[in-house]
């Protein structure tokens, strides 16, 4: 009797933990200016510009139609208003409404944005066309992932390219979650989009070799989605998809950071390992944040990352 009462209590108890293993975004603050999103399952959702998705759980699947803006995306009502230069910080929170903590501490977080083909409040992303504009790996000279610093409810940072031409955009925030990355098909995957307007008077944006589709930039057994050896040190990581557009560098400030570069036979994308060779950042990896790491390319057997698929919204 007392096993049976016992194994009833069991799930009750598992619940809270499965739901708070999981998150979203749930605030994004512009030049000093919050904007709220909307917990998860409210009945009217109040305007935000971030887009609403339905479930905390991740994307799963490479080819997965949820995987550019997040799980039955929906339109968010409203435009952040942002320029060239302008920062930006992203809340990402655990469980529903986030009362929990962020909770992953493996993974990278990158960023891309997307043109909108008029208003954002009404623009399918499935059309979009994705350029990249940040990536964050591992912190120099360590193991440890800046993910996990999102553990204790600090922010993801990003900044708008200083030189972006006006227009409407989507900015896409993606973690993934390597817990698993060393088994095939089961890594995580959290994009959320938000809609902005960006202002002022520039000229420069990505070239056509430099964007990509969700889905249709990953593959499955992609470098730095799976990941077999991501918890035996020294870590060698590869960020998937196109490289951090070139233009993103123009007119930003050089700086250099610890790190030294390791090229694979199949990568067409960034590969960071933690050391204390200091190097200049070249150009294609942005020189962004103190807490974003620096990256270099290998050129050889550069894909194609244009592939059409048609998904969600």
């Amino acid at each position: 009797m007392m096993f049976r009462r016992l194994a009833q209590f069991l799930p009750a108890l598992a619940i809270p933990t499965l739901v708070s293993a999981h998150g979203f975004v749930q605030q994004v603050t512009i030049d000093g200016i919050v904007y709220m999103g909307n917990n998860l399952n409210v009945v009217t959702p109040t305007p935000s510009i971030i887009r609403l998705v339905n479930t905390n759980s991740p994307v799963e699947g490479a080819n997965n139609s949820f995987l550019n803006c997040g799980p039955d995306a929906q339109f968010a009502s409203l435009v952040g208003n942002a320029n060239p230069g302008s920062q930006l910080k992203i809340l990402w929170v655990g469980s529903t409404d986030g009362s929990y903590n962020w909770p992953r501490n493996v993974g990278p977080l990158m960023h891309y944005m997307a043109k909108c083909d008029g208003s954002c409040l009404t623009y399918n992303s499935t059309n979009a066309e994705w350029f990249k504009i940040s990536e964050l790996g591992l912190e120099a000279d360590s193991s440890i992932w800046y993910q996990a610093n999102w553990m204790s409810r600090a922010p993801a940072n990003v900044t708008i390219p200083n030189t972006l031409a006006p227009g409407n955009y989507l900015l896409r925030s993606e973690i993934i979650s390597l817990q698993n990355g060393m088994i095939p098909g089961s890594a995580q995957f959290y994009p959320s989009c938000i809609q902005l307007q960006i202002g002022g008077s520039q000229t420069q944006g990505p070239t056509s070799s430099e964007e990509c589709t969700f889905p249709g930039g990953y593959s499955d057994d992609d470098p730095g989605i799976l990941t077999p050896n991501i918890f035996n040190p020294p870590i060698r990581y590869t960020f998937p998809g196109p490289p951090v557009a070139s233009f993103v560098n123009t007119g930003a400030a050089s700086c250099s950071s610890a790190v030294t570069t390791s090229t694979f036979a199949n990568g067409s994308s960034s590969t960071i390992i933690a050391s204390s060779t200091q190097v200049q950042r070249r150009q294609g990896s942005a020189c962004r944040s103190p807490n974003e790491d620096v990256v270099t390319r290998d050129s050889r057997n550069k894909r194609r990352h244009k592939r059409r698929l048609v998904g969600a919204h």
